[in-house]
């Protein structure tokens, strides 16, 4: 490949060797600069006719402790417009093209992109397509993340549903408002319905009746003003993200569908916004569960948990093969863990264990949790068969995925994911907004599992590779 102003990842330890085999006068502009090759700096190669000729950049040193290998994509958003290639340096070129056009994404929604990016040639040895599919579904994910509230209401994200169902030929039905009740979902119903827009259930399949069942739920609150026990506005300002389980739902739907892995898929999105108004559900209401569960609210404010509990009780009857869940959940979750590092849930230590490999494949880190049993007394209710919080401040994070287990029963395994969503800074491959997170970790396992060449090692995912800048 020889088209693209070559790019050379280099530590500081192999500049020297690099400068050597440039022309004596590009060798002194760098050294000029006083590009010494730190991590994550770069320095722009003038050619003999003023034109650029090339761009160094720093990586890490191999002795390095953390290596992120989206750290070379940063310069998709550092460089003039242009056709570039990576030349030498790249430790994984799949992570390092994906990297790229994940740090590439804008969301332009509302306004137009400032400037034109610079493209990316992808590498001989990377399946171009399949990066496509990743970046394509994160942006996807994304977008509808950074959406605002007034924007994406809950009929804005069915059809969001509706529309990529209706691309892959999947089979799509809805259920809304008052019929979630004669249709028995009355935590769903219950959490919606003092909202403008009714609350819906989005559920559709696509693939193979015969294939593993592969079931994702995802949380689709497209507001949380908390309720009653209404959230202070310093809590409220992001809360548009809080349907980021549903995003990434979708986004990994998007990504099952067009690798046409053989699978049986099913998407299920409980859709609502909790309100405030006067038939908002109240503390202390009792309320009845699909699984015929009673449900004490101890606090409004832990409604995603509620709707979840309607929609994997419907999941779990046909017994999926894998049911994965997907939910903005707890603040817990972040005091422990921060915003980049989602915990999970399950009792499959198999799954868990490949869960966690491809993650670190994957450049898509989570990290697991437990399911402390002795932690379940702590959502007893005096009134109801249980309460939707614990009423203490502890394992916020825990006895939520607790509270969901109790609707599980089935599933072949199953696992929760408390992600965040968002990301507060812009860091390679992940700008500052709407986050997908765990998607593009579980497609790398669903595809090992089930895709071509199926029975390999969980312990030996994947690797992938992209196109062009996508921009939304």
């Amino acid at each position: 490949m020889s088209d693209g102003i070559p790019i050379y990842g280099v530590t500081a330890k192999d500049l020297p060797a690099l400068l050597a085999t440039l022309p004596a006068a590009a060798a002194a502009f760098v050294t000029a600069c006083g590009f010494k090759a730190a991590e994550g700096h770069h320095v722009l190669v003038p050619g003999e006719a003023g034109d650029l000729a090339a761009v160094l950049f720093g990586v890490e040193a191999d002795e390095a402790v953390h290596r992120d290998p989206f750290l070379i994509g940063k310069l998709a958003g550092l460089l003039p417009a242009g056709l570039y290639r990576y030349a030498s340096g790249i430790r994984d070129p799949f992570l390092a093209t994906l990297g790229w056009h994940l740090s590439a994404y804008r969301f332009t929604r509302f306004r137009k992109a400032e400037t034109t990016m610079p493209e990316l040639r992808v590498p001989d040895d990377v399946d171009g397509e399949r990066v496509a599919t990743i970046a394509q579904a994160i942006a996807l994910g994304r977008d509808l993340i950074n959406r605002p509230a007034n924007d994406l209401t809950p009929s804005a994200l069915e059809e969001a549903a509706r529309a990529l169902a209706e691309t892959h030929g999947a089979s799509f039905a809805v259920i809304r408002g008052d019929d979630l009740l004669t249709r028995n979902f009355p935590l769903i119903h219950a959490v919606g319905r003092a909202a403008t827009e009714a609350p819906r259930l989005v559920d559709f399949t696509w693939g193979d009746p015969a294939g593993p069942k592969v079931t994702l739920v995802g949380k689709g609150v497209c507001f949380d003003t908390g309720g009653l026990d209404i959230k202070p506005s310093s809590g409220m300002i992001l809360m548009k993200k809080d349907m980021g389980g549903a995003a990434t739902a979708l986004a990994l739907a998007a990504m099952i569908m067009r690798r046409k892995l053989p699978v049986r898929l099913r998407v299920l999105v409980p859709i609502v916004e909790n309100a405030i108004a006067g038939n908002a559900f109240r503390p202390g209401d009792v309320i009845s569960s699909r699984k015929g569960k009673t449900v004490e609210i101890g606090n409004t404010d832990a409604e995603g948990r509620l709707i979840l509990a309607d929609a994997l009780a419907l999941a779990d009857e046909e017994a999926p093969t894998l049911l994965f869940d997907f939910a903005t959940l707890t603040g817990a979750a972040r005091v422990a863990l921060g915003p980049d590092l989602p915990p999970f849930y399950t009792m499959d230590n198999d799954l868990a264990l490949a869960i966690a490999r491809h993650g670190a494949a994957t450049n898509d880190p989570v990290w697991r949790m437990p399911l402390w049993d002795p932690y379940d007394a702590l959502l007893k209710s005096k009134v109801a068969d249980l309460n939707n919080i614990s009423g203490g401040p502890f394992a916020g994070s825990v006895t939520a995925a607790l509270f969901l287990r109790r609707f599980v029963e089935k599933a072949g395994s199953w696992v929760h994911f408390d992600v965040y969503g968002w990301s507060p800074a812009t860091k390679p491959g992940r700008p500052e907004g709407g986050a997908v997170q765990a998607a593009h970790l579980l497609f790398d396992l669903l595809e090992t599992r089930f895709g071509p060449g199926a029975g390999a090692a969980d312990d030996m995912p994947s690797q992938a590779a992209v196109f062009e800048p996508v921009l939304h």
